[in-house]
């Protein structure tokens, strides 16, 4: 480095979201040096996913203002805490919101990956609740967002939602979509739901994660998955991950989706996912699964306190409901299992970039992404293709569109 700033403030550009749904303002963020158990990373690039959109929306709690969004994301190492071991200045990593302390009796058990140790605080750092972004003109604080805020140059991230990385093996843009979607979907499928080889699986909502969640399935052996969309453009892609039948709900002939499946089925679904975040859809997925041990697992974010109308004779036959975040996946010890298959050829992931562009143009990403016209949109950082010779993802042949910066 040129100059040694492990201890100062920096000044860098941050996206900052002032009032709910309205575009992201450029701003000059100063960003506190890491305390203990802290890491600042600089961010090389980020990707845009539906949480970010569903919290930019949200007028009241839990979201807060002003704030840096933000959470899927690939960066290097400017400086280090006291009492930080596991990563050192130069490292690349992942920054995560679910984190991983590693001592707490859920990260110390198999049966969660909810680290009790370091809950979520909303706004500020994990271990004291405090903001590490102020805007440089006013020093008025800036609040975080779920313990990652990557829509800045530089951040600051407890260790504990950090996965390091080893230089060099994958590309950052396809890392990045292993800190929320691509892992969420996929460990879904192999740990919440544990899909069995033969199986019949229906997925409501193919973005990202729909997506992810239908690979992670073709990958467990399943023989059927049928994917619900209301956009029929998403058949292409979905085949290509694992798709075997695709609906669409404005296609039925006035059936129920939950009817339609289980006329093809025989029965209902054996697991059914749900992708989207409406309780609304979370009730017809239940619905769709079969009487006697259907399983249906909730991976949507909604935007609403709204419950779930399941009826109570349905759960006494046999069907059962679980959440998932994260897909069940730890981050320290899942994450680099997940990079190895990348590189092994058996997790796709270069089909989930349909966009890339620069930093000031993230709000152009942002609307793509509510058009439903990407599934992953890169942001890269000024320069950072250039000064860490990223590879950059080529242009798909089914025609969508990969812009760069």
């Amino acid at each position: 480095m040129e100059q040694n700033t492990a201890k100062m403030p920096i000044r860098c550009k941050a996206a900052v979201s002032k009032v709910a749904g309205e575009p992201l303002e450029m701003e000059e963020v100063e960003v506190a040096p890491p305390r203990a158990h802290e890491v600042r990373i600089r961010i090389l690039c980020t990707s845009l996913c539906h949480t970010d959109v569903t919290f930019w929306r949200m007028k009241d709690l839990p979201a807060m203002y002003p704030s840096i969004l933000g959470h899927e994301a690939t960066g290097v190492v400017e400086s280090v805490g006291d009492g930080v071991v596991e990563v050192a200045v130069g490292d690349t990593v992942v920054p995560v919101f679910s984190a991983q302390c590693g001592d707490c009796a859920d990260c110390l058990s198999d049966r969660s990956n909810i680290c009790s140790g370091l809950p979520i605080r909303p706004g500020g750092m994990p271990r004291d609740g405090t903001s590490r972004f102020s805007f440089a003109s006013t020093g008025e604080p800036i609040h975080h967002f779920i313990s990652v805020s990557s829509f800045s140059e530089y951040t600051v991230v407890d260790v504990a939602h950090l996965v390091k990385i080893e230089p060099g093996r994958i590309p950052h843009e396809m890392a990045c979509l292993l800190s929320c979607c691509v892992s969420t979907g996929v460990g879904a499928a192999w740990k919440v739901a544990a899909v069995e080889p033969g199986s019949s699986v229906a997925v409501f909502g193919l973005g990202a994660v729909g997506l992810a969640v239908t690979q992670g399935c073709r990958m467990r052996g399943a023989k059927r998955i049928i994917g619900i969309d209301l956009n029929p453009e998403k058949i292409k892609i979905g085949k290509k991950l694992g798709i075997t039948d695709f609906i669409d709900p404005n296609g039925t002939d006035g059936r129920t989706v939950s009817v339609v499946i289980k006329e093809m089925t025989g029965g209902g679904a054996d697991y059914c996912f749900e992708c989207i975040g409406s309780t609304p859809v979370m009730a017809e997925a239940f619905k769709s699964s079969r009487m006697g041990w259907g399983k249906t697992i909730v991976l949507g974010v909604s935007n609403d306190v709204a419950p779930i109308s399941i009826p109570s004779h349905d759960i006494l036959k046999g069907r059962t409901v679980v959440g998932s975040l994260f897909g069940g996946l730890k981050p320290k010890t899942d994450i680099p299992v997940l990079a190895q298959m990348y590189l092994d050829k058996e997790l796709e992931l270069e089909e989930f970039v349909t966009h890339e562009m620069g930093f000031n143009e993230i709000n152009r990403g942002l609307e793509l992404l509510t058009q439903g016209k990407c599934l992953r949109c890169i942001i890269w950082m000024d320069g950072a293709r250039e000064k860490e010779n990223v590879v950059k993802v080529k242009p798909k042949e089914n025609g969508r569109a990969c812009e760069a910066a």
